[in-house]
This record gives structure tokens, C-alpha cells and sequence, in this order.
């Protein structure tokens, strides 16, 4: 009953728990958080020693490669699924207390969270439970693909074929969707994750240096593109010289980002091509009269839509404001389940 109490001073909660970011998105608010999925932990010393939470989000994200020995960063989230329960737990209450702050009593939503439409039983489980541990009263899951169509503003209720490619963190998802359901879809666990680690091999290899995620982040957020440019771009950068051990700079182009990203790239493409080749031939031709839409924060990434548009031949284009996509598609996706039922979008 005290719960119940608790519910009618909490927020119901659309949660992109990303394997980069996580956003929420509040009804009647919009998106009230956009933190990395990033956890610093402390481990005490001495006997009887116990870990606790130093940072969580964006003060977490800073400590990436600056912490001393008794504290480590984790990103609890891998390829869109929980690859530590307990620290994912951590985040989400933090994140949850932190969108309910000014409330008095301890906060206890109704959430809906989106996940991979790869992920096992096993995982959308743990990814439940875990709400349920951070205070969740109820938890509803969404596959990822519809809720980026939801939000992306395309009517998922026609009985027509609309493509939806949602680039993630850790991993892409190709869907097809018609009459509210997800008629064929594929996860691979390539995402804007793999495009760092990528660069970060990329510089190592050629430039003799090595740099962290957090530089390879910029260079790719800076300079990365998918398709070749007219005008190439440079920028500086510091790392490690490897030869030397010692910090240098070094200088970057376009063209040596496009290179480095063509394998991941190549991956994403290949699904794409694959979707298309599974799609029924009806919805194919809806397919290929509405195009793709480009969802996600690795749609951001110069001229991809254009580089997809290239490699299937339809017209591509990208979503306003794909990277929040996903948490405003999960909140309308919750008006729908009170209007239409708990069922209307669950995930087999």
C-alpha cells in the first residue's frame, strides 16, 4: 500500500538504457535526463572493506582514465544488454531519484524500458528485475526499433511497411514494422562503441599512438564521416607515442576516419541489405516508397543516410533529433498501453 502511496507522487518513466547513454523521458516534460552509462566505484581500504558508489553520469564519464587504484569506472551496460546487475541497479536508482529530486517521499514509477529487439529472455529479465530493485512499482519492455519509429513520428498502426534503422552505442537494429508489430528484425553489435574502438586501433596502428575512448569520441564526433567529403577536415590531438612512451601530438583527417570506420560501417550496411532481402515483397514496396529512417545517436555520424542511400538504392534520410528518438517513442508507447492495454506492445 505504501508503495501505492509512493506511486501517486512519482513520474511514469520512458527509459532508454543505453549502452553510451541513458535518457528518460517524463510525460508532459519531455527528456529531463541525457547521462552517460557510466559508474565510478569506490573500493574502501583496509579490513572489512566494502565498495560504494563515488559518481554516476556525466561526473563518472570525466573520471574515464584519470582514476587512482581504489577506484575503477564500469559501464554496466554492453551491446544494449546488463553486463553488471548490480551496478546497473546503482545507476538506475540514481538516475530515477535524481528526475523525482524534488518529491519527498522515495520516489516509485511506473517505467517502460526500451531493449534490443536481440536480446534473450535471460536478459530482458535481469534488465526487469533490475528496475524492479531500483524501485520500479511496475516495469513494462519495449523492443528498441519501435520505439525509435514511435518517436521518430512514423504511424507504426498502418498496415504498411516502414524501416526503421536504429544505431545505438552498442548495437544497430534493423526493423521492419507494420500494424504495431515488428515484422522481421536484426541486432548486430556494432554501434557508435565500435566506431571509437576502431579509431582507437586505427591511430595505434598507423600513427604509432595511443589514445583513449574519450579522445577517439571527438575525433569521430569532429571529423568522423561515412562517405567521402568534398572539403577534408583536420584536427590535433594528443596521446601516448608509443616508440617514445610520452604524450605528442598528432594530426587526423576525414579520410583516415572514413578508413578506419569502413569495417563497422561494412557491418551495418550488410544488415541492412539482409533486412531488405527478408522483408515480404509487399512490404518491401512500402519499403521502397517511404525509405529508411535513420534513428539512434550513430545516426548522427556525417553522411550516413547518405552511404545507406548509396547501398540499397532507396531514399535515406534521418530522423529530427534521433538521439532521444527512442526515450520520446517509449513515452508515447506508455499513453498507448494505458489507452490500449499492457499487451499492445509487448515484446514476445
Amino acid at each position: 500500500m505504501f508503495k501505492s502511496l509512493r506511486g501517486l507522487f512519482s513520474n511514469d518513466l520512458s527509459i532508454d538504457l543505453g549502452t553510451a547513454n541513458t535518457l528518460i523521458y517524463v510525460r508532459n516534460q519531455g527528456i529531463v535526463l541525457n547521462e552517460p552509462s557510466v559508474v565510478a566505484i569506490r573500493q574502501d581500504r583496509g579490513p572489512g572493506s566494502h565498495k560504494s558508489v563515488a559518481a554516476v553520469g556525466h561526473e563518472a564519464k570525466r573520471m574515464l582514465g584519470r582514476t587512482p587504484g581504489n577506484i575503477s569506472t564500469i559501464r554496466p551496460m554492453k551491446d544494449g544488454v546488463i553486463a553488471d546487475f548490480s551496478t546497473t541497479e546503482e545507476m538506475l536508482k540514481h538516475f530515477i531519484r535524481k528526475v523525482h529530486r524534488s518529491r519527498f517521499l522515495r520516489p516509485s514509477p511506473r517505467v517502460l524500458i526500451c531493449v534490443p529487439c536481440g536480446s534473450t529472455q535471460v536478459e530482458r529479465r535481469a534488465i526487469k528485475e533490475s528496475a524492479e530493485e531500483a524501485g520500479a512499482r511496475e516495469v513494462f519492455l519495449i523492443e528498441e526499433p519501435m520505439a525509435a519509429a514511435i518517436g521518430a513520428g512514423i504511424p507504426v498502426h498502418e498496415a504498411r511497411g516502414a524501416m526503421v534503422l536504429d544505431i545505438g552505442g552498442g548495437t544497430s537494429e534493423v526493423a521492419v514494422i507494420s500494424l504495431n508489430g515488428i515484422v522481421y528484425s536484426q541486432s548486430v553489435r556494432i554501434g557508435g562503441d565500435r566506431f571509437d574502438e576502431a579509431i582507437i586501433s586505427y591511430v595505434r596502428r598507423n600513427h604509432g599512438t595511443l589514445i583513449g575512448e574519450t579522445t577517439a569520441e571527438k575525433i569521430k564526433i569532429e571529423i568522423g564521416c561515412a562517405f567521402p567529403q568534398a572539403e577534408v577536415r583536420e584536427i590535433e590531438f594528443s596521446g601516448r607515442n608509443l616508440a617514445e612512451g610520452v604524450p605528442r601530438n598528432f594530426t587526423m583527417n576525414s579520410n583516415e576516419v572514413l578508413e578506419a570506420l569502413h569495417e563497422p560501417l561494412a557491418g551495418i550496411t550488410s544488415a541492412v541489405r539482409a533486412a531488405l532481402e527478408q522483408t515480404p515483397p509487399e512490404l518491401c514496396a512500402d519499403v521502397a516508397e517511404r525509405g529508411i529512417v535513420l534513428t539512434g545517436g550513430g545516426a548522427l555520424l556525417r553522411d550516413l543516410d547518405r552511404l545507406i542511400s548509396e547501398e540499397t538504392g532507396l531514399h535515406v534520410h534521418v530522423a529530427d533529433d534521433p538521439l532521444t528518438c527512442v526515450a520520446r517513442g517509449g513515452g508515447r508507447a506508455l499513453e498507448l498501453i494505458d489507452m490500449h492495454g499492457n499487451d499492445f506492445f509487448a515484446p514476445e
